[in-house]
């Protein structure tokens, strides 16, 4: 369906509530929620998955009892107001929980003021950034980029609008899950982890954790996605640690960076010293060549984004207004925002970054914005690569940190800072697509959507 096709569910010409109070409320403590559960999930399995369906099914079905008892039913868009301020929490975790407790690995305190900020002015940034790109992602290409969350999204408030939706799925999930998390880790009647070498071949091994979390991440994400993962998990364990046994067993000595010798170490322990970087520079070169691939889309995305900006701006002083859902937040808050966090960013003591980091967060994330949206518009949010462009950050970083001679323990800190700023921000984007993509579909206000994931990202990142 092309731009000129499409008619969003609620007409511009209609104004029904939207950005209430009640909806920002829910919509936050639900954030919280998610927020607590995905930060679990992550440091567990180094995975999150999209939290605006669930958040859109109960945002539906607790208005439908709060509607009852105020003699005041919500609208489909202050139900996708509390989608859209409930989804940052999800995202803000995934980017504090894979990068922030690399500073505990390297002896360095991980102070709740350093955290608080990472996940803020990172999720500030992301939306910032992200808005800008609405009308040539989410609008101009409709039909091309399908942002499969967001539509399943708009999906669920639609069917709600409708009457025909409730949370009962949900709630079972719930307590079915919560179960048998009590059963196997609370009671111990089976172990989470089933783990054992292979004694017929040296340096193999095959194992499984059968837990509730995994295997709810399974079935979201899908078949294709969780079978790469498997196969990522088989080349691993029995073809990269066999192979490194085998021909590392005849060392008398141990080689970088372990400190052990080969034939002395576990398969577990191969993996740790040596698998696992292997893996990092694979996550680094598929985002690079992302990168590489999406530059004709960084350019003309933001070309078309001024220009639409100009253009809007001159319609609306010779008619007089701008479509509702076509209003965004104005372009110099967005340039001025980004300048105030980059600056902020810099002069914070507890961050400890100078002003070539703070730039160097600006640039990383003005192009992984753009990356992370358009790849979350084609696989999806639980898809995106987005530890990829981190890692990608992080090397890119350290590189220029190395040629200009830093390498004390404090610019290792500030490198860590630096990536894990950009990954909160990258992360938050991919959210943000998502939401104005279910925005565009059930007819929001960009604007107040885009004010309504802010308060979601201060919410959720106070207790992060």
């Amino acid at each position: 369906m092309s731009e000129t096709d499409f008619k969003p569910y609620i007409s511009p010409s209609e104004s029904p509530s939207e950005l209430t109070f009640r909806a920002l409320l829910l919509g936050s403590l639900l954030g919280i929620l998610f927020a607590a559960s995905s930060v679990y999930l992550v440091l567990k399995v180094g995975i999150t998955v999209s939290a605006s369906i669930p958040v859109a099914v109960l945002s539906v079905t607790l208005f439908k009892f709060i509607g009852k008892w105020l003699g005041k039913p919500a609208t489909i868009l202050e139900n996708n107001i509390v989608q859209t301020t409930g989804s940052a929490g999800e995202s803000i975790a995934f980017g504090v929980g894979v990068t922030m407790p690399t500073l505990l690995l390297m002896g360095v305190d991980m102070e709740l003021v350093r955290v608080l900020l990472v996940a803020l002015l990172g999720g500030l940034l992301g939306v910032l950034m992200m808005i800008p790109l609405r009308e040539s992602l989410i609008v101009k290409e409709h039909g091309k980029l399908m942002y499969p969350e967001g539509t399943a999204c708009a999906d669920v408030l639609i069917v709600g609008e409708q009457g025909g939706t409730n949370a009962r799925t949900v709630f079972i999930g719930l307590i079915v899950g919560g179960l048998y998390k009590f059963i196997q880790g609370g009671l111990k009647v089976f172990r989470e982890i089933v783990y054992q070498e292979l004694p017929f071949f040296k340096g193999g091994s095959v194992g499984a954790e059968i837990t509730p979390e995994l295997l709810g991440v399974g079935y979201i994400i899908g078949p294709k996605v969780s079978g790469v993962m498997m196969a990522g998990g088989i080349l691993s364990y029995l073809v990269l640690i066999p192979a490194i046994t085998i021909f590392g067993e005849g060392l008398g000595i141990p080689m970088f960076p372990a400190t052990k010798i080969i034939r002395g170490m576990t398969p577990n322990e191969v993996r740790s010293a040596y698998v696992l970087y292997i893996g990092a520079g694979a996550v680094a070169t598929g985002g690079m060549i992302s990168l590489v691939r999406s530059m004709p889309t960084i350019v003309s995305a933001f070309r078309r984004a001024f220009t639409s900006f100009r253009s809007r701006g001159a319609s609306a002083a010779s008619s007089g207004t701008v479509p509702r859902t076509e209003r965004d937040l104005p372009l110099y808050i967005v340039l001025g925002g980004c300048a105030a966090l980059v600056l902020a960013i810099w002069i914070a003591p507890v961050l400890n970054i100078n002003l070539v980091s703070a730039l160097l967060v600006l640039l990383f994330g003005f192009f992984f914005t753009t990356v992370s949206s358009r790849i979350t518009g084609e696989i999806g949010s639980s898809s995106n690569p987005i530890s990829g462009m981190t890692v990608a950050t992080l090397l890119i970083t350290c590189l220029l940190f190395l040629a200009a001679g830093w390498t004390s323990v404090g610019y290792r800190t500030m490198a860590i800072t630096t990536a894990a700023i950009v990954c909160v921000a990258v992360s938050c984007a991919g959210t943000v697509s998502q939401d104005l993509k279910t925005g565009y579909l059930v007819g929001a206000t960009p604007k107040y959507q885009q004010i309504a994931i802010k308060v979601g990202v201060i919410t959720s990142a106070l207790i992060i």
